[in-house]
């Protein structure tokens, strides 16, 4: 919530502010049956959709404690806090709501959004502001709002465990109190039930917040009807590791200690943090118990087949923090399952699409809980379901995802990559632990990298999925590491890949009711489009255990993208990779082999090329690239936020 109001597009009554709607739709009715309702329904239908007809500066805000089991261990149960905001009219008329849920670590350690909100609280302690816009949309809709403390954050008691039990069961008991199955107390502490809500909850909420709403949604609970993950993790192993190689040291403990802080309840989770320090399995990579607790999509706990709420993916195709093989394996077994899905792909990278597609997506929001929440038959099951930005501001709309097609290269010895069955040899290259990703994808040292490239490509070509490389590489150190890059290469306008792709603006715009303390008004942000010499279009890294011969297939991240006439793919082979992750060798002078013969590349595109010169004749292969090209190198942690 921005605090200039200089760029305001609504209409201001009695100190709220409101955006493109009539005083009478949200000066509030007289306490009694909703006006315009139809007879034990919260809501009023104007063109198809939900209308804004309750007070939200009158609406019942409260909080309740909600009990759930012992997850720390401290022989107390959990204390999970949810802050509400419901329609003051549906509850004197006796019309239950449904609800929309934001689960996050993030309320009071480090905000929600571009413009990073925190709750606030009243002298009386009843929350004030909500973080993000959901509650003043909403509401005012017939819809509650709550905003739920993870376990070990803010107001609620317990440990934070980074995607555990304790995570995931705090807020799936918030989910079974709003259906009926579970108990909860007021700030007084006497026993309150949620006899106001029909049951029938949907979570949504970005990155951890999204995660949240794929672990709930995996348990199965009652009550649960849908979900929207935006730029979410489905395993912690694949938001940590890349087959067997960390991103960051102990990095489990560091984020659950880190999301902590300025909570209210003090409790001693320095046993959880070392436990969870200690089962990490940092030092093999191993995807073992640990992992598999957090693994939303085939874990013990939380599994896609217990999955039966629908799910609204939203992500980010140039997400270099929750990388995009969250939510891939997440769609592609959500498929397998039957569950009713839609999605949106775009070429941004870490963002809401609240930021950069405002309008648009709201409107879809609005209409898929009007659909899942409120039971109204407005369509949107029956359209297309996967929505795809293959270029800045170019979207296409299809069935499935991802669109079909594959091409399967072999490398040649002179640097060519060719659609042809493959041929004996052998390339080698020396280990760099200094290497830069810019230097490697350039016309710098070739010994420190192998670099195979296509010839140009005779048409627009769309790349819609996962690029694979199975390689048979020798090394001779204890433990190796290898990583492949598939890259566009050729002069082309696309969004760049530094801060997300995305620039905030000077212009705000409005989307609900406001009051003087919780307004619904935002700035928005805009695409960063510039011209680069290449893109990127998928990092992969495998481990290597022990000295000698590896047959390994590294799978990369998705993308899905138009790659343009007469532009070449290449694809790079490394071993360190410091932009990126933790190397676990970093000997300067290790040499790795590629066995030509056992070596192919799977690019997810119909590829076909114009017969290509020697790759070793490198004309077409940048100096140095412009700023924007790749995106800057990973920091030590990452907030997944």
């Amino acid at each position: 919530m921005s605090t200039s109001r200089t760029a305001l597009t609504g209409l201001a009554v009695g100190g709220l502010v409101l955006a493109g709607l009539s005083v009478a739709s949200l000066t509030g009715p007289a306490a009694g049956a909703p006006p315009g309702a139809a007879p034990g329904t919260p809501y009023e239908l104007r063109n198809g959709r939900t209308a804004p007809i309750h007070d939200y500066a009158g609406a019942i805000r409260e909080t309740v404690w909600v009990t759930a089991p012992d997850f720390d261990d401290d022989g107390e149960p959990d204390r999970v806090a949810a802050d509400i905001i419901r329609p003051r009219e549906t509850a004197a008329a006796g019309v239950d709501v449904p609800v929309v849920m934001d689960a996050s670590p993030y309320h009071l350690s480090v905000g929600r959004g571009n413009e990073g909100e925190f709750k606030t609280y009243a002298e009386d302690g009843s929350p004030e502001q909500f973080p993000l816009f959901y509650d003043n949309y909403f509401v005012p809709r017939g819809y509650a709002f709550v905003a739920v403390d993870v376990a070990g954050t803010a107001r609620s008691t317990g440990c934070v465990d980074q995607g555990g039990v304790s995570d995931v069961g705090s807020v799936e008991a918030v989910v079974k109190w709003l259906n009926g199955n579970a108990e909860a107390v007021d700030a007084e502490g006497e026993p309150v039930t949620a006899d106001w809500t029909n049951g029938r909850t949907g979570m949504i909420g970005k990155s951890y917040d999204g995660t949240i709403a794929n672990g709930v949604a995996a348990t199965g609970v009652e009550g649960l009807e849908t979900i929207v993950p935006i730029s979410a993790i489905s395993s912690w192993y694949d938001y940590d590791r890349s087959q067997g190689l960390p991103f960051s040291w102990d990095y489990p403990s560091w984020l659950s200690g880190y999301v902590a802080r300025n909570r209210t309840e003090p409790v001693d989770c320095s046993a959880t943090l070392q436990r969870m320090a200690a089962e990490d399995g940092d030092e093999t990579g191993a995807y073992d118990a640990f992992w598999a607790e957090r693994d939303h999509r085939q874990g013990p706990v939380t599994n896609v087949g217990n999955v039966e709420a629908s799910v609204f993916v939203y992500h980010g195709l140039q997400d270099t923090n929750v990388k995009t093989r969250n939510f891939s394996q997440w769609w592609t077994q959500l498929g397998r399952e039957g569950v009713t899905r839609k999605m949106w792909l775009t070429r941004v990278g870490h963002v809401d699409p609240f930021d950069t597609d405002r309008s648009r997506w709201v409107r879809t929001l609005h209409r898929w809980f009007d659909s899942e929440l409120m039971g109204i038959d407005n369509g949107i099951l029956d359209e297309r379901e996967v929505d795809v930005e293959v270029r800045p501001d170019e979207w296409v709309t299809q069935t499935r995802w991802p669109a079909r097609g594959q091409t399967t290269f072999t490398p040649r010895a002179d640097g060519r990559m060719l659609a042809k069955r493959a041929t004996a040899g052998t390339a080698s290259w020396v280990n760099d632990p200094q290497q830069s990703e810019t230097a490697a994808l350039t016309s710098g040292n070739g010994s420190r990298r192998l670099l195979f490239a296509s010839g140009p490509l005779r048409k627009d070509t769309r790349m819609s999925g996962t690029a694979t490389a199975t390689l048979g590489v020798t090394t001779e150190v204890p433990v190796g590491q290898v990583g492949v890059m598939l890259v566009d290469y050729g002069l082309g306008e696309r969004v760049l890949a530094s801060g997300d792709g995305a620039v905030t603006t000077q212009q705000e715009s409005c989307h609900g009711s406001s009051t003087s303390y919780d307004d619904a008004c935002y700035f928005t942000m805009r695409r960063n489009v510039g011209t680069t010499p290449l893109q990127v279009l998928g990092r992969g890294w495998a481990r290597l255990d022990g000295a000698g011969r590896h047959d390994v297939t590294v799978r990369m991240d998705p993308d899905d993208t138009v790659v343009s006439k007469g532009h070449r793919l290449g694809l790079v082979v490394v071993a360190a990779a410091p932009s990126r992750l933790r190397n676990v060798d970093t000997s300067p002078t290790s040499r790795y082999t590629l066995d030509l013969a056992a070596t192919s590349f799977s690019v997810p595109g119909k590829v076909s090329t114009a017969a290509g010169r020697s790759a070793r004749r490198l004309a077409w292969l940048p100096d140095e690239l412009v700023r924007g090209t790749v995106a800057p190198p990973a920091k030590k942690f990452v907030l997944p936020r």
